[in-house]
């Protein structure tokens, strides 16, 4: 007898039916009520470009005294004309990047179609990628020390050419499952490249390990977002040994940690929490892998710098607004 249950999550969707977990966001959507205003009054207007905006508690438009512009204080964000409240779509992104909760699980949790909450998730990942960048800087912190750099295994983004599945079991189709019952090409293989410096954790989806286009631009962009590097710490990958910078290396076949201390020892631990979040999407597009990989990067950074809601809140305000203006 076949089955349309999920592998995970069919207890907890029930439980959710019988009314057992509630869901109250007021609270997260009153502080990204207020942060939205306080950032209207510090931007300039959309439409005319003059810092003019003033907003109330009380109303939900804001009112530029230049030229009469009354938009919602949601205008230009990933909160503006949604099926769902401030808080629920930050906590439907917050399930997602934070959990092993696929968007299929997310749904019934917060009481909205898929499609909705895939939405709502993917804007607010773009708008946090463009954000970060601005709200790392602004920390109040320090990250110094060696980088550590490692790079995984493999991974197939995805199918290509895919054919519909075949008949289920009831219909006298195979009793294989899963991916095993899709036809087609694998996608393209990518190489997660991962720097770990401090609290700063930089990963990205790359088509190899080329030095100069795979793994250099990884590294470069935990410089980007921290003091100047120091030493720079990697395994016996041949291809570092073309890295122009202060290079220490630590062979595995040899040992775990060299004589002198040096280990990549938080890069790979950041690939024992990467993949298992990977794995729920069950095949990612290049372009999906890519992004999911980033966003894990920059969730896990917040979190260990022990700034993570609220620094989620800036980067999602900061990141929408340096979009629609």
């Amino acid at each position: 007898m076949s089955s349309a249950q999920p592998a995970f999550g069919a207890m907890f969707r029930e439980l959710i039916e019988l009314g057992v977990v509630k869901i109250d966001t007021e609270p997260l959507d009153a502080r990204i009520e207020r942060r939205l205003k306080d950032f209207w009054e510090n931007t300039s207007c959309p439409r005319c470009g003059h810092n003019s905006v003033q907003t109330w508690p009380h109303l939900d438009r804001v009112w530029c005294r230049d030229c009469n512009f009354k938009p919602v204080y949601t205008y230009g964000t990933p909160f503006h004309e949604k099926h769902l409240t401030c808080g629920e779509v930050l906590l439907a992104f917050t399930l997602y990047a934070d959990t092993l909760l696929s968007i299929n699980q997310i749904a019934p949790l917060v009481g909205r179609a898929y499609k909705t909450i895939h939405t709502a998730i993917r804007e607010v990942e773009a708008a946090i990628h463009r954000g970060f960048p601005v709200v790392w800087s602004l920390l109040d912190q320090t990250i110094d020390g060696p980088i550590q750099v490692d790079e995984s295994g493999e991974i197939c983004s995805g199918y290509k050419g895919q054919e519909p599945p075949r008949h289920s079991r009831s219909r006298g189709g195979s009793s294989q499952r899963g991916r095993s019952r899709w036809r087609g090409r694998h996608g393209d293989q990518l190489t997660l490249v991962a720097a770990c410096r401090d609290s700063l954790r930089v990963i990205r989806g790359q088509l190899g390990i080329d030095y100069d286009g795979d793994l250099e631009p990884v590294i470069q962009a935990a410089e980007d977002l921290s003091q100047p590097l120091g030493e720079v710490w990697t395994d016996g990958l041949q291809a570092y040994r073309e890295m122009e910078r202060d290079h220490r290396t630590v062979v595995h076949k040899e040992r775990y940690v060299s004589p002198e201390g040096v280990h990549i020892n938080q890069a790979e631990c950041l690939f024992s929490l990467v993949q298992p979040w990977l794995r729920k999407f069950r095949g990612l597009s290049k372009q999906g892998l890519e992004q999911a990989a980033r966003t894990f990067g920059i969730v896990r950074s917040l979190i260990l710098a022990g700034k993570s809601v609220d620094s989620t809140i800036e980067c999602l305000v900061i990141g929408a607004f340096r979009s629609s203006t």
